[in-house]
């Protein structure tokens, strides 16, 4: 457990952690079930950079947007690159091979740099207006429900052709960790909000559009794809986040 957790550390982070020297499937899977681990301590600590920029006197939409901005780079991009990425493989139009190929690129078109635009927006401005509430531990559940998404995805779904990562990834977890994650998050989400049940439907919502982005994209590129998961990650944060903030 202990290496799997660093390994999903060093996956996930830019904490200089080591994994093991050699990576199986099996070793993946434990990883992948810990990544809500690692989303609830980057959850901690973007939640502790928000007050201590609020508290410091910044307004809430500048220690917001400078948080989303500490995200992603404690998570080396990665997360927003693949929402970038899957964003432009579904924006084409051609045979799955095709969108594939775009996808791994490397260049942003319209439709990754749209998607990109509006999920530092919509984050940003969700966490402003936890930040107004004081609802501190809504942020941090936010953040940890978009890798709950993560191993949700890596249930059942096989690797699209040429995946890396993914074929890594791709169908290694049971239901027992999906199910325990799922639990947890929404039993955390009675607490992330004035009425309790504002923070289980938040985690609810976002679940349930992750996995339809990740199905809709596995019949589109013919298999699950690490960008596919960054974009899983970033759908999840941005909705639990939005419709926490609505209290």
């Amino acid at each position: 457990m202990i290496a799997a957790l660093r390994l999903a550390i060093s996956w996930l982070t830019v904490l200089p952690v080591r994994g093991p020297q050699t990576v199986d499937r099996t070793t993946a899977a434990g990883a992948i079930a810990a990544a809500p681990l690692v989303g609830a301590l980057l959850g901690a600590g973007a939640s502790g950079l928000l007050w201590v920029l609020c508290w410091a006197g910044a307004s809430s939409a500048l220690a917001a947007l400078v948080t989303v901005g500490a995200l992603v780079l404690a998570t080396r991009g990665m997360h927003i690159d693949g929402l970038a990425d899957t964003a432009d493989g579904l924006g084409s139009y051609g045979p799955p091979e095709r969108a594939r190929e775009i996808m791994k690129s490397g260049g942003a078109g319209p439709f990754g740099v749209a998607a990109v635009i509006f999920a530092i927006g919509i984050q940003a401005l969700a966490l402003a207006a936890l930040a107004d509430a004081g609802d501190w531990f809504a942020v941090a559940l936010a953040v940890t429900v978009g890798r709950v998404a993560v191993v949700a995805a890596c249930r059942s779904h096989p690797a699209a052709p040429g995946a890396g990562f993914g074929a890594l990834v791709a169908a290694t977890q049971t239901w027992v960790p999906v199910v325990v994650w799922i639990a947890l998050a929404v039993g955390a989400g009675v607490f992330a909000a004035p009425r309790p049940w504002l923070g289980p439907l938040a985690v609810v919502a976002a679940l349930g559009l992750a996995a339809a982005l990740v199905r809709h994209c596995v019949r589109r590129f013919e298999g699950l794809g690490g960008d596919v998961l960054g974009a899983a990650v970033e759908l999840g944060v941005a909705t639990a986040a939005a419709v926490l903030s609505l209290s």
